[in-house]
């Protein structure tokens, strides 16, 4: 089943296919107007520096829920909800190093297991295009562009790094609509960390981004770049952890929680 047919499904049944093999794309721009996040999953011994890491650096990964160790089933986002089949892909790490890409990890989950949701940015989307912001990768069936920085996050225990990127073209006469728009979902990554040169982030080519789509930026578009959820993979690969499972890139968990439930006045 493709993305079209199950974009206005509910999450439920979005997670139903997923599942059952049924669906397993990008989950950006499925389930109109509710909250997706980020997943991380470690060992309970990684756990708490991994949870202080996340507290000093909101603005890339801003805790949404933490599952008890060796609990599988969310309780917050999606009561019931498995993070061991709920999401299209995982993407496994062994001391640092990718070493799998998989459709599900019952067979690899563990009794000292932690996982953590991470906001994401995919939930404030519905509210831009709602705005009649223009997101080319959405209607491109894309995945947002993402791009490692040179801005160190705070660190915590083992884990310490670079913040990692999501980059969006934007209308220069949209900016301010966008900021504004933005800055009421702080659970989801909130208001951009920068917009425009993106060498005051260390980024040298805006054309090799390190994972989603090539961006094409207009010339009345400025690059707009907000904190993203693989931040957290950055540091733990950093870090050379000895196992952690995340979500494959643009392949997210989504909630039942509707994205303006996380909205602040």
């Amino acid at each position: 089943m493709d993305k079209d047919e199950i974009r206005n499904l509910h999450p439920t049944e979005i997670r139903k296919l997923i599942r059952k093999g049924e669906f397993s794309s990008s989950t950006e721009g499925c389930a109109d107007g509710y909250a997706q996040a980020n997943l991380v999953i470690l060992p309970e011994k990684n756990a708490f520096d991994f949870l202080l890491f996340c507290h000093r650096n909101p603005k890339p990964c801003p805790v949404l829920e933490v599952t008890e160790p060796g609990d599988y089933n969310l309780k917050d986002l999606a009561e019931g909800a498995d993070v061991r089949t709920d999401l299209p892909r995982y993407r496994i790490y062994e001391k640092g190093e990718c070493v799998g890409d998989v459709e599900q990890i019952v067979d690899l989950w563990r009794d000292d297991l932690v996982a953590f949701m991470i906001g994401c940015s995919y939930s404030f989307e519905s509210a831009l295009l709602k705005a009649n912001i223009r997101l080319r990768h959405i209607e491109l069936g894309e995945i947002v562009s993402v791009y490692f920085t040179n801005q160190p996050c705070k660190p915590a225990g083992i884990f310490k790094g670079p913040m990692v990127t999501s980059m969006r073209p934007i209308r220069r006469d949209q900016l301010v609509r966008v900021i504004q728009i933005c800055s009421r979902f702080p659970a989801v990554h909130g208001a951009p960390v920068h917009v425009g040169d993106p060498g005051k982030l260390g980024i040298v080519d805006m054309d090799k981004p390190n994972f989603g789509w090539k961006p094409e930026i207009g010339a009345d578009e400025v690059p707009v770049f907000w904190g993203c959820g693989i931040t957290p993979q950055a540091v733990a690969m950093k870090a050379e952890v000895d196992f952690m499972i995340t979500h494959y890139p643009g392949h997210m968990f989504i909630t039942d929680r509707l994205s303006e439930e996380f909205a602040v006045l």
